[in-house]
């Protein structure tokens, strides 16, 4: 007989494995020693320990299923039931009781977690289904179309809800969706029935074009060709297999006309820059004339050049003003030294001067008077304010004198 702290094997080749509640037979050995017996039987003990081990570690760093987890301790647990292993066959119980309580623990946590998962991801598609009933009266058609087709690729990565509730919620997002393709394919078909309208009203315009080119009524042909440019432009586009096409053949109406226009006025420049040299040189001419020391003989020589420049005919219109305004500050200047012969010569004139530059100095002499006699008389206030009336007319009068010096006196 041969025995250990856990087993023992009688003379009869029966094996005992010792628990709690006694011996409990473990099974016969008649094929060698009996500590052969138990060296095989704590083999069988040991390799449930090495299962165990390896459960444990499943349920703790894996995503095994409670359900999974749990056949394969009720597997293990037939296995220490049966008796047929010497060892501490409590302690193993024992560590599948802990083992199941903590796959109880992980089923409880993941229905926890699997509730708020289902929370969020009810709330998450609310989120979306509003969305979606936004965006379904949107006229932004491509960013909206876009944005719907993101978001139902965002609600199949979600977890579905119960049956009814993610039924209700999907019937609402298809719901928009729909609402926005029928609005959209009603816009895109009223907009392609504008786009023929729009296509006949440039056909219209193309052959209003091209009916102009052979024209040489420049100004009036030109005028009438913006015309046609304003009214393109405020038709709108053609279908795009269109558009181009009409568009190339209205420019090119437009080339042929505006080409035949350039080559005909390019000669006409040509004319007008020398006409701009000869008007040049008639102005450096009459600059010669001043100023003006003879005032007789200054507007006779500029009658005289003024008779040559209107003989010459246009000059481009970009150094129009150029040269005009040089002789027009020649003719200013003779103007003006017109005038002022005429008021140095004009008697009446000079009169109305003197006459008010006479009254202007009693008027002032007036004044410091009655400064004088306040300021006697200690009142300050009176002889400041006739002091600011003194400034003013001595600004008139010093004004008036100078006028009354052109005259000469």
């Amino acid at each position: 007989m041969s025995s250990d702290p856990w087993g023992r094997v009688d003379e009869t080749g029966t094996v005992y494995v010792r628990t709690a509640d006694g011996e409990k037979v473990v099974g016969s050995w008649q094929a060698g020693s009996p500590d052969e017996a138990l060296a095989y039987f704590t083999r069988k003990y040991e390799g449930l320990v090495v299962e165990i081990d390896l459960l444990e570690r499943r349920v703790k760093t894996t995503d095994l299923s409670a359900k999974d987890a749990e056949t394969a301790v009720s597997h293990v647990r037939e296995q220490v039931d049966a008796h047929h292993a010497v060892g501490d066959l409590q302690a193993l119980r024992q560590r599948l009781d802990k083992l199941t309580e903590t796959i109880e623990s992980r089923r409880a946590e993941r229905r926890v977690a699997k509730a708020k998962q289902s929370e969020e991801a009810k709330q998450r598609k609310e989120e979306l289904v509003a969305e979606a009933e936004q965006l379904a009266v949107s006229e932004q058609w491509r960013v909206a179309g876009e944005r719907l087709r993101a978001l139902v690729d965002i609600w199949k990565g979600l977890p579905r809800l119960d049956r009814k509730s993610d039924d209700e919620l999907w019937q609402r997002f298809s719901h928009a969706r729909s609402a926005f393709s029928k609005r959209r394919k009603g816009h895109f078909a009223a907009l392609d029935s504008e786009r023929e309208q729009v296509r006949k009203r440039k056909e219209k315009l193309v052959a209003d074009a091209e009916a102009l080119t052979g024209s040489r009524d420049w100004g009036p042909t030109s005028a009438k060709y913006r015309e046609l440019m304003q009214e393109w432009k405020a038709a709108g586009r053609a279908q795009r297999e269109h558009e181009e096409d009409l568009w190339q053949r209205f420019r090119g109406a437009q080339d042929v006309f505006f080409q035949a226009r350039s080559e005909v006025f390019a000669e006409r420049d040509a004319e007008q820059r020398e006409n701009l040299t000869r008007k040049e040189e008639l102005a450096a001419e009459a600059e010669k004339l001043l100023p003006v020391t003879d005032l007789k003989a200054a507007r006779n020589a500029f009658r005289l050049v003024n008779e040559r420049w209107d003989a010459i005919g246009h000059v481009p219109r970009d150094a129009k003003a150029g040269v005009e305004g040089r002789m027009h500050t020649v003719e200013r200047a003779i103007t003006e030294a017109e005038e002022a012969e005429w008021r140095r010569t004009n008697p009446e004139a000079r009169a109305r001067a003197a006459g008010l530059t006479g009254q202007l100095q009693d008027a002032v002499d007036k004044l410091r008077g009655q400064i004088e006699k306040a300021r006697a008389a200690g009142n300050t206030a009176k002889a400041e304010k006739l002091e600011r009336e003194l400034a003013g007319r001595q600004a008139l009068l010093d004004q008036a004198l100078k006028g009354l010096e052109e005259f000469g006196g």
